[in-house]
């Protein structure tokens, strides 16, 4: 796996090599580049989300205030997995371009700036301990209108919670806040439990890009624009 960190500042535009579909130099094996949008609150684990779709520890967090360990900008890698899936009897490698974003909700257009192609998969990030984002849908509809359910997922992180109170996934979703439990039933990519241990990233990376993988691929590979006429 080849990583590389895509710089972000305003008005470069790296993303111009960049297409749905593709191929390598040797003009061999093809290439499927999906975009793919973190979205969730502090502490909620987007960043170790982040890692576990790339397979490393690279998105890190910034400064630590009264011990609340913060994404303080937004940070951009891509990563290629070779060889990944087969489309068409055909070996495809797979590079997504995984976008990690501060607390505070982006602007339409900051993202549509950091990603003009548009976004593929939106990876909606929520504490199970933590029930404090409620406005994430309201944002996400913002950004990108009521198609958004079709391209997101949810990932419900620190899972671990659950066993401790003696809870199955699914009585947790039936249990929980009003507003987790209609923004569960609305993503058309599911949801997935993690727990909180050290080395959950790497144990859990295969699963979460086969669900983000298989989204995509029913939406054929469609990708989503950003609504830039509205402001938050």
């Amino acid at each position: 796996m080849s990583l590389v960190t895509e710089h972000h500042r305003h008005g470069n535009n790296p993303f111009g090599i960049l297409s749905k579909w593709g191929r390598h130099d040797d003009g061999e094996q093809k290439v499927l580049v999906l975009n793919v949008l973190l979205l969730g609150g502090r502490q909620s684990g987007r960043s170790s989300v982040g890692n576990a779709l790339i397979g490393g520890e690279e998105f890190k967090t910034g400064t630590c205030i009264s011990g609340v360990s913060m994404t303080t900008e937004h940070q951009l890698l891509r990563r290629n997995f070779p060889r990944y899936f087969r489309r068409k009897g055909a070996e495809s490698d797979l590079t997504l371009r995984v976008l990690d974003t501060p607390p505070s909700f982006p602007r339409p257009k900051s993202v549509h700036e950091l990603c003009p192609e548009g976004v593929h998969v939106l990876v909606l990030v929520v504490r199970a301990d933590m029930h404090y984002n409620t406005h994430l849908e309201e944002h996400v509809e913002t950004l990108f209108g009521p198609e958004w359910r079709r391209h997101a997922l949810l990932v419900i992180t620190h899972a671990d919670h659950l066993k401790e109170a003696g809870l199955q996934p699914s009585d947790y979703l039936t249990q929980t806040t009003d507003w987790l439990r209609a923004l569960a039933a609305k993503v058309e990519g599911g949801v997935l439990f993690v727990e909180n241990s050290c080395d959950w990233p790497s144990v859990r990376g295969r699963p979460i890009r086969d669900r983000l993988l298989n989204l995509s691929a029913r939406n054929h590979h469609s990708a989503l624009t950003v609504r830039t006429e509205v402001s938050l």
